[in-house]
C-alpha cells in the first residue's frame, strides 16, 4: 500500500472517529426562567420541552433547569445572560427591558389580541417576518403571549376610567405602562416575582397581569378586586414571552442535536404554548373566586371609552417604526391580519 493510500485511509478513519465522537457528545443545557416550580410555565412548558429533547436525543442532550431565577441575576437580565452565554436557554419577557425590543411590542399594544393561542401563532409569524434582528446572538425557539390581561387592586375597586386616578399600578411592559398612563394611573414597571411583596408593602396599589400566573405567585391573596372588560372586545393588554437559546451554543451542536432542537421549536410550539395559557385562565380565576374576591365587569360603553383613550398608542408605535426605517403602518396591519387569520 502506498503512502498516499495509507494517508487517505488514516484521514478517513480520523474523520469517522470525529463523527462518532460528535454523535456521542453529551450536552447539558442550562435552562433559566422566572417561575417557581408550581407555575404552569415550569410544569407544562419547560419540563415537558426538556423531557422531549432528552427522549429524542437518546439522553445525549438534557436540561439543567434553574427555576425562579435560581441561577442568579434578575428577570430583566435574562435576555443578556442568554445572549452572552451565561445561560444556554432562557424563558423570559422581552418587555422586562422596556424599549429594547420595540418591533415585538406590536403584539403588546392594548386591545389588540383575543385568545393567547391565536395571538401566539401570529406572534411567531410576525417575529419571523420583522423581528429576527432584534434578537442578535440568540436563537428564538418560541414566542407567545399570555391570556387576557386585567387589573387587580387591593383597597379600591376600578369600575370606570376615573377610578384609575391616584393609583400606582404594576405594568409588565412599556406598552402596558403607556396604557395605564392614558387611563389615568401611575404605572410602575416591575417583573412578576416581586409584585406580591410590593402589594403587601403598599409600594403599589394594584397590578396588571393575566389569570395564569395568579396562583403561582399567590397574587389573589394580596388583592381583593379584579376588573375585567367587556368580553366581546379584544383583551385589555397582553405581554410577550420568548424561549431563547444562545446562538453560539446552538451552532456548536452536531447536526442531529440541532435537528432535535429544531423539531421542538417554531410555529407549532409557539401556538401550543399560547393554548396552554388560555387553558390556565379558568383555574387561575377560580383561585380568586374561592378566596371570595370581588369581580367588576366593565360594560361595553365604558370599555370603548378605554379603547378610545388608548388609540394614540397605535400612532406612536407606527411613528417609532417609521423613524427606524421600517414600514410601521404595514407592520401594524400585518399584526392585526395575522391575529385575525389565526382566530377561530
Amino acid at each position: 500500500m502506498t503512502f498516499k493510500k495509507r494517508f487517505m485511509q488514516g484521514a478517513a478513519l480520523l474523520a469517522l472517529a470525529a463523527v462518532a465522537q460528535a454523535q456521542a457528545q453529551e450536552v447539558i443545557l442550562k435552562v433559566h426562567h422566572i417561575w417557581p416550580t408550581v407555575a404552569m410555565g415550569h410544569s407544562r412548558v419547560v419540563v415537558p420541552w426538556c423531557e422531549a429533547i432528552a427522549k429524542d436525543s437518546n439522553n445525549r442532550m438534557r436540561c439543567q433547569i434553574l427555576p425562579a431565577m435560581s441561577g442568579g441575576g434578575t428577570p430583566a437580565q435574562l435576555v443578556d445572560r442568554v445572549k452572552d452565554g451565561v445561560d444556554d436557554l432562557v424563558v423570559t419577557l422581552p418587555g422586562y427591558t422596556p424599549g429594547r425590543f420595540p418591533i415585538m411590542e406590536a403584539l403588546e399594544l392594548p386591545f389588540m389580541t383575543n385568545t393567547a393561542e391565536s395571538a401566539s401563532a401570529a406572534a411567531w409569524d410576525f417575529y419571523s417576518k420583522y423581528a429576527t434582528k432584534e434578537f442578535t446572538g440568540t436563537k428564538i425557539l418560541a414566542t407567545w403571549v399570555h391570556d387576557e390581561g386585567f387589573v387587580s387592586t387591593s383597597a379600591k375597586p376600578i369600575r370606570n376610567m376615573n377610578d384609575f386616578k391616584g393609583l400606582k399600578i404594576r405594568a409588565a411592559s412599556r406598552q402596558s405602562s403607556k396604557l395605564l398612563a392614558r387611563l389615568g394611573a401611575t404605572p410602575v414597571g416591575m417583573p412578576i416575582p416581586p409584585v406580591a411583596d410590593a402589594m403587601t408593602k403598599g409600594t403599589i396599589d394594584g397590578f396588571m397581569t393575566a389569570w395564569e400566573i395568579i396562583p403561582a405567585f399567590k397574587l389573589h391573596e394580596v388583592s381583593k378586586y379584579h376588573t375585567e372588560i367587556e368580553q366581546s372586545r379584544p383583551s385589555m393588554f397582553t405581554a410577550g414571552f420568548v424561549m431563547a437559546m444562545n446562538q453560539a451554543k446552538y451552532d456548536s451542536l452536531p447536526a442531529d442535536l440541532k435537528s432535535v432542537i429544531d423539531k421542538h421549536s417554531g410555529a407549532a410550539l409557539s401556538r401550543t404554548i399560547g393554548r396552554y395559557w388560555d387553558e390556565a385562565t379558568v383555574p387561575g380565576r377560580n383561585a380568586a373566586i374561592a378566596r371570595g374576591n370581588v369581580f367588576n365587569k366593565i360594560d361595553a360603553a365604558e370599555t370603548d371609552r378605554w379603547i378610545q383613550a388608548s388609540a394614540p398608542l397605535y400612532e406612536e408605535w407606527v411613528a417609532d417604526m417609521d423613524k427606524r426605517g421600517l414600514p410601521g403602518k404595514q407592520m401594524l396591519q400585518d399584526a392585526k391580519d395575522l391575529i385575525k387569520k389565526y382566530t377561530k
